[in-house]
This record gives C-alpha cells, sequence and structure tokens, in this order.
C-alpha cells in the first residue's frame, strides 16, 4: 500500500522592521509573536516564537532565502484536513496565516531566553499587542496538489518577504518565509490494547490491510535467564541495559512492574522488531510514583545475524504530583564500528496527560534537540542491516533528511489515559521506511510508549489483568 497524503505549512525567516521614528525607544525591548492558521473548514493550535528586531530601515531580515532557516511555526495537515481545504472554492475561503506581534522589556518573562517553541500560547500576556499581518495561502496550489498525488515530499514557497503592519508609507514591517511541503506518511493502527496481542493494520482512507502481529508477555526468572545469556553477545552498551533483567530474581517485597515485553511479527510470523522493559518501573521511596531520578526503560530492538541488536532506548517516569503527567526520553543508539556503543537522544522534556493522553511526537524539525543540528547525521533506518530486504512500505524516497532543515517529521503515535482503552494509532515519514522491519520498529516504539502509561500508574492502583503475573495478583 501507499502511503497517506500529508501537508505541512512551515513559517520562518521572521525579522520586525521599525521605522526609525520608533526603532530607538524599542531597542530595549524584545518581541514575541503568535502564529494562527486561520481556516474556516478546520481548527489549529496557535503557535507562538520570538522574533528578531531589524533596527535600521534600510536593513535586511537576517535571512531572506526561500527555504526557512529558522522556524517559527509548523502545522501539519492529515488527508481529511487537506480535503476540507480544497473544498474551499472561493479565494476568500482560503485560509491564511496570521502573525500577531507583542512588545515586553527585556528583564520581562518575554524576552527571557530563546524561542518560545512550537508551543500554544497567547504572546500578548507577557507584553503590549503592536499589530497583526496576514498572509494568505492560496488553495489549491497546483505544484503541491501534484507532489500530493505522487507521494513525493517536496515543497512551494508561497511567501518570502516584508508585509506591512498597516497602510502608512513608514509602518511596521514583518519579514517572512512560508512554505507548503507534502509530507507522505505510513499510519499503522493497533486493533486493541498492546497487552492484548493485537495485530496491526496498515491504513489508508478507508481501506485497512493487517501487516504485523503482536505477542505481549510478561516474563518469568526463567525467560530473563535466557533472555541474559542472549544478551551476552550483545555490545556492552546493550549488555548493561539487559542485566538490569536479573535484578528481581531476589526475593524483593518492594512492588515493582518489570518483565513486560512485545514482539512484532510479520505475516509470515517472522520476528520483526521487539520492545522489552530491562529497567523496571519502581516507585520512588516513600512515594507510589516512579520519579524522574530513577525511570523505568525499554530497550527496541531489531533483529539482526541471528540475535536482537539494540535500535532506541525509551525512559518513562511520572512527574511530582499535582501534574498528573507521563514524561518520556527517547534515544537512538549506534553500534558500529565507526560509532561503538553510542547513544543520541532524539525526544525529551515533553509529557503526555495521564488522565486524558495525548500523543507521542518525534519531529526534529525544530533544534528541539542535537539531532536537528545541521551536523547532524542521526538515520533512522535500516542501517547495515542485512535482513529480509522487504520494500513493503517505501523505497527510502530522498536522503535520510527532508530539504527544509537537517531533521523533520519522524513519526507518532496516539496515547489514551490510563483508565481508557486505547488502540495507538502511528504515523511513520515516509523517508524513514525503507523496509517492513523499519516500520516495526516504530511500531514497536509506540507499544512501548503506550504500556508506560500503565506502567506509570500510581503503585496504589491496580493493573489491568493482562499486565499482571501470577505472582502479583496478590500485591498489585
Amino acid at each position: 500500500m501507499d502511503p497517506c497524503p500529508f501537508a505541512r505549512i512551515l513559517v520562518g525567516n521572521l525579522a520586525l522592521r521599525l521605522p526609525n521614528r520608533l526603532s530607538s525607544s524599542s531597542s530595549n525591548s524584545s518581541f514575541t509573536c503568535d502564529v494562527k492558521l486561520a481556516a474556516r473548514s478546520s481548527s489549529y493550535p496557535t503557535q507562538t516564537s520570538t522574533i528578531p528586531l531589524v533596527i535600521s530601515e534600510s536593513s535586511v531580515a537576517p535571512d531572506t532565502s526561500s527555504t526557512p532557516k529558522s522556524l517559527a511555526a509548523c502545522f501539519n495537515l492529515n488527508k481529511s484536513q487537506i480535503d476540507k481545504l480544497l473544498q474551499e472554492k472561493q479565494p476568500k475561503n482560503n485560509p491564511s496565516l496570521e502573525i500577531s506581534i507583542y512588545r515586553a522589556r527585556r528583564h520581562g518573562s518575554a524576552g527571557s531566553g530563546g524561542v518560545c517553541g512550537l508551543l500554544g500560547g497567547r504572546g500578548g500576556g507577557n507584553g503590549k499587542f503592536l499589530g497583526k499581518v496576514t498572509v494568505p495561502v492560496p488553495v489549491p496550489i497546483p505544484e503541491l496538489m501534484e507532489y500530493l498525488r505522487r507521494g513525493e515530499p517536496r515543497g512551494v514557497v508561497i511567501h518570502n518577504g516584508w508585509v506591512k503592519m498597516g497602510a502608512a508609507v513608514q509602518s511596521e514591517e514583518v519579514f517572512v518565509t512560508v512554505r507548503v511541503e507534502s509530507d507522505p506518511r505510513f499510519v499503522f493502527e493497533f486493533e486493541k490494547e498492546p497487552e492484548c496481542s493485537p495485530q496491526v493494520f496498515q491504513v489508508q482512507g478507508n481501506v485497512k490491510q493487517p501487516v504485523f502481529t503482536c505477542k505481549f508477555s510478561c516474563r518469568n526468572s526463567a525467560t530473563d535467564r535466557n533472555l541474559r545469556s542472549i544478551s551476552s553477545l550483545e555490545p556492552s552498551t546493550s549488555r548493561s541495559w539487559l542485566s538490569s533483567l536479573g535484578s528481581g530474581e531476589k526475593d524483593q517485597q518492594a512492588k515493582e512492574r518489570k518483565g513486560w515485553s512485545i514482539t512484532i511479527h510479520d505475516l509470515s510470523g517472522s520476528p520483526v522488531a521487539a520492545a522489552s522493559m530491562v529497567t523496571p518501573f519502581v516507585p520512588s521511596p516513600g512515594t507510589d510514583r516512579v520519579s524522574r531520578s530513577n525511570p523505568g526503560a525499554w530497550l527496541i530492538l531489531r533483529p539482526g545475524h541471528n540475535t536482537w541488536k539494540p535500535w532506541g532506548r525509551l525512559e518513562a517516569w511520572r512527574e511530582k504530583a499535582g501534574s498528573d503527567a507521563l514524561s518520556y526520553r527517547f534515544e537512538l543508539v549506534s553500534d558500529t564500528a565507526a560509532s561503538p556503543s553510542t547513544a543520541t537522544p532524539v525526544a525529551a522534556g515533553s509529557t503526555i496527560g495521564i488522565k486524558n493522553g495525548g500523543k507521542f511526537v518525534i519531529d526534529t524539525t525544530v533544534n528541539l534537540s542535537p539531532v536537528a543540528s545541521p551536523s547532524s547525521s542521526i538515520d533512522f533506518g535500516s542501517g547495515n542491516w542485512s535482513g529480509s530486504g522487504s520494500t513493503d512500505f517505501g523505497s527510502g524516497i530522498g536522503s535520510p533528511w527532508p530539504s527544509f532543515l537537517p531533521g523533520g517529521f519522524v513519526m507518532s503515535s496516539t496515547m489514551q489515559g490510563v483508565d481508557k482503552a486505547s488502540r495507538p494509532e502511528v504515523e511513520v515519514g515516509v523517508q524513514h521506511v525503507t523496509c517492513t522491519e523499519d516500520a516495526a520498529a516504530f511500531v514497536a516504539l509506540a507499544a512501548a510508549m503506550d504500556l508506560s502509561m500503565d506502567a506509570c500508574r500510581l503503585f496504589s492502583q491496580k493493573l489491568r489483568r493482562e499486565l499482571r503475573q501470577p505472582s502479583q495478583e496478590s500485591v498489585l
């Protein structure tokens, strides 16, 4: 099956230019902006960023290239949202980008540091409203529609220049670059909760096709010993993580959630990825919650050379009382001759509501982690693994990173709250899937993330039956 069409609207290269009469009085001020995608057919969250000031009237923006080098906002559109935009026949109904500018003193909260990032919020709460500029987003864009039809990750610049805030000749101006990109993704959906050993479907529109099966298990001590014997063939990094599996063999009275694993099989029954809980989830002393200082951890594994090889490591914990949120950290593992036993952080610092759930996202479009730096060469794909070589899901379109920035959308998966039935929906950028095993690794990661919601449940609460070992029936 082909990937599903997605599109992104990227807003960057922002700069504010003031008339000479206002420049001197504004030199000690900092500025923020709210970026909103206004459309009649859909609602999109407002995103907030800082905006640099250009003092001289004759100055130009720091970067006026047609490809944004600094990103202020990124709006992701799925097929349903794209279709709704295409139904807007009248030009007056086309969506537009609204950029609202606010001023605040540098010692104020708005000027305390770097970019606010792609978080919802109102810059007006931190300063004085200066004005707003509007950039139309013409729909349809013929070139983009062709890229969407072909499933090509290509983009079109629809604006690159100055926009006046008012009608006066010497009014304030904002420089902005707006780029719309095709961003095809593979979409997968779990038939039911990961702990119920479900099938996984690939989804395209209303068509669902089974592609994987999952096998969830709670390991016992014998299984732990077998896995440790396999781990003796692994590099030292993975051995150190897997060694924690044996720590629970002693008669421990403390509560702990351990030994969970989920294996992803293709339709022939061959294992193509796995997620293994390698550090138990245990409550911090004197509490009933997993803390940041002692998180539980999963190792995401891929098959290679008749054994399992580490691909990524996921840590999860529950924030302090009152926040009611799950925090996580994910890093890619490299075990090659050129870079032995190293790990690169990919996603960290985000939270997901325990009660209402949310979305786990890896998106390196913005500089949220070292993986987004220009010198990065991280590849989420299959590397040098010499497996089946199946290309059911893609053919490695383009380079490992899209042309917009050395990064881009990688994956996302939905998560429900702990008391709700969760059937994760997983999206994976097409450029990160070159074979079946690539897709399976992301599916395993999504399953581990979903299971972490239960693993981080307060220890005063009982787990559902599928997650409990027989020996835990009287304890949890």
